[in-house]
């Protein structure tokens, strides 16, 4: 082992160039069983290749699901790569947008609400997850503009003028309220 730590530090290039630092990065591992050692990564070992192309999700477990899964006869040495960066770039967006959603609703924590109310709103993603169902996301929020209260204006209220535009447009597609169409009938029968 320190054999490896001295080979990486009197390396040729750090020969040549003397005023370059030597190349330690130490880091703990907190996710496994070695809880409080330091590793040492530029130190021989075998490199990932989630961590050769910078990413966090798994190449080599997607690459053996796809191997698996019978896609294919052979599977391309990139494209488990290709795969696992387009399914990190979409985790990183629906949870940025449900950590804005989260926090307009003054929450510190993500649930299944606030990743419906980023997928739905955005609208790519909504074209995306079209026919996908969020368990316990609930339903989005909407109120049709006819049950809005009337504006109490002089002139016409909002909701007439919506009607008279669609009516010069084609007069069999909208279908007004009864009370309404019982305040024409009656204006056409006194005449």
């Amino acid at each position: 082992m320190f054999s490896r730590l001295v080979q990486s530090h009197f390396s040729p290039k750090s020969i040549l160039f003397p005023l370059s630092l030597p190349r330690f990065h130490f880091a703990r591992n907190k996710m496994s069983g070695r809880s409080g050692k330091i590793l040492d990564k530029t130190a021989g070992g075998k490199t990932s290749r989630s961590t050769k192309a910078n990413l966090h999700f798994p190449v080599g477990r997607i690459h053996r699901k796809l191997r698996k899964s019978n896609y294919a006869d052979r599977i391309g040495s990139g494209a488990p790569i290709f795969l696992a960066a387009v399914l990190e770039y979409l985790c990183a967006e629906v949870l940025e947008l449900a950590g804005n959603a989260a926090r307009e609703n003054k929450k510190l924590r993500i649930n299944p609400r606030h990743i419906m109310l980023a997928v739905r709103t955005d609208e790519e993603l909504s074209k995306l997850f079209e026919r996908v169902t969020i368990s316990q996301g609930g339903v989005m929020q909407h109120i049709n503009t006819i049950l809005l209260p009337k504006k109490t204006s002089n002139g016409p209220s909002q909701s007439t003028e919506h009607y008279d535009s669609q009516e010069q447009k084609n007069p069999m597609a909208v279908k007004r309220p009864l009370a309404e169409a019982h305040e024409n009938n009656a204006n056409t029968q006194e005449v």
